[in-house]
């Protein structure tokens, strides 16, 4: 299992100057505990945060940061907006920003992460909008090369978080969970729970979209390891007329099929409604949907490989902030990528309160 590097992210460190690569573990986030229903707790939490910024770094007052999301419904992505929201509170509060002074966020896209013409077009809308910083996560990673070359010609720098586009050039900054180790965990768990043979299906989320393309990758390289598997085949959702339809059928074609990896939240959503054999499949999940967390309790999936969306919005609003400095230009001083592992969710540690912040609600 790849070991991540201990870094713990907090608006200072985002802030220092350095280059290349960070890797974030499970517990060495800044986060706060995201399920907590007010209380006590959570205003220390808050005021914990917001005393270790860094006020001495420059912000510039009254920025606009413009979010375009993959998509805006959906469990995982209420929380991404969450912790948005929050940082840019937590950053007014910090720096006594008030009225005009204040940093400000728009959070738009889609309702479907399919949808990749209307996060194209509110792309366009956005960017003529002019906003001091634009965040991104993009559906196809090919198809928005002009409106980031539009961003760039505006001086609208562009932080790409949850997933990435293929131009990367053209990207300041990326925060987002380590997707290839998304695969690879889920790879080694469904090997040792088949006692490394068997066959396999994976069902994704769209081959164009970064995300998807590295936990399939991660989940073929773990495999590899293990000859007596197969994958006996990888249905993505932007190949296919209906995903629900597509997996269906498949299950009843691969007959000897004794695993399925689905390597986001809509397609496990979408998995646990089909109608199964007798004895299903072992079965693995990409982020704990309301939905996951019952069939773990249940017994139907063997766990989650579960992302912490709060801390990537925190994060990306963070980033974002730093390229507000117009003596930072190309946000130089700014970590160019920073990524964060994610969790297992299996039955085990599920109502552990050390992994909230890895389930849903």
């Amino acid at each position: 299992m790849k070991k991540a590097a201990a870094a713990v992210v907090l608006l200072a460190a985002v802030f220092l100057a350095a280059e290349g690569l960070v890797k974030v573990g499970v517990f060495d986030t800044f986060v706060a505990d995201v399920q907590a229903e007010g209380g006590t707790a959570e205003e220390d939490r808050k005021e914990e945060r917001i005393a270790q910024i860094d006020t001495s770094v420059p912000v510039q007052a009254g920025s606009r940061i413009a979010v375009v999301s993959k998509s805006v419904a959906g469990e995982f992505w209420d929380l991404i907006r969450q912790g948005m929201e929050e940082a840019v509170e937590d950053i007014n509060t910090a720096y006594g920003f008030t009225s005009e002074d204040k940093l400000t966020m728009t959070f738009e896209g889609p309702d479907d992460e399919l949808n990749v013409e209307e996060q194209v077009n509110t792309l366009d809308a956005v960017i003529a909008e002019n906003p001091a910083v634009l965040c991104l996560s993009a559906s196809d990673m090919d198809s928005l090369q002009a409106q980031l070359e539009a961003a760039a010609e505006n001086d609208i720098p562009v932080i790409a978080f949850d997933s990435n586009v293929s131009e990367n050039q053209l990207v300041t900054a990326f925060r987002a969970t380590d997707n290839e180790y998304v695969g690879e965990l889920a790879g080694e768990k469904m090997a040792e729970a088949l006692g490394e043979k068997g066959t396999v299906l994976v069902f994704s989320a769209q081959e164009k979209t970064e995300s998807a393309q590295k936990r399939v990758s991660g989940f073929r390289e773990a495999l590899s390891e293990f000859p007596e598997i197969e994958i006996a085949d990888i249905i993505y959702m932007d190949q296919v007329d209906d995903m629900k339809s597509a997996m269906q059928e498949a299950m009843e074609t691969y007959t000897d099929v004794t695993g399925v990896f689905c390597t986001n939240a809509d397609t496990s959503d979408l998995y646990l409604e089909l109608e199964k054999a007798e004895e299903p499949p072992v079965f693995i999940g990409v982020d704990a949907t309301s939905s996951q967390q019952e069939a773990v309790r249940s017994g139907d999936e063997l766990g989650i490989v579960s992302q912490d969306p709060w801390d990537i919005g925190y994060q990306t609003i963070l980033a974002a902030v730093q390229v507000t400095d117009p003596h930072d230009e190309g946000g130089e001083s700014l970590e160019k990528t920073v990524l964060l592992e994610p969790a297992w969710i299996d039955s085990s540690n599920i109502d552990d309160p050390q992994y909230s912040n890895y389930i849903y609600k």
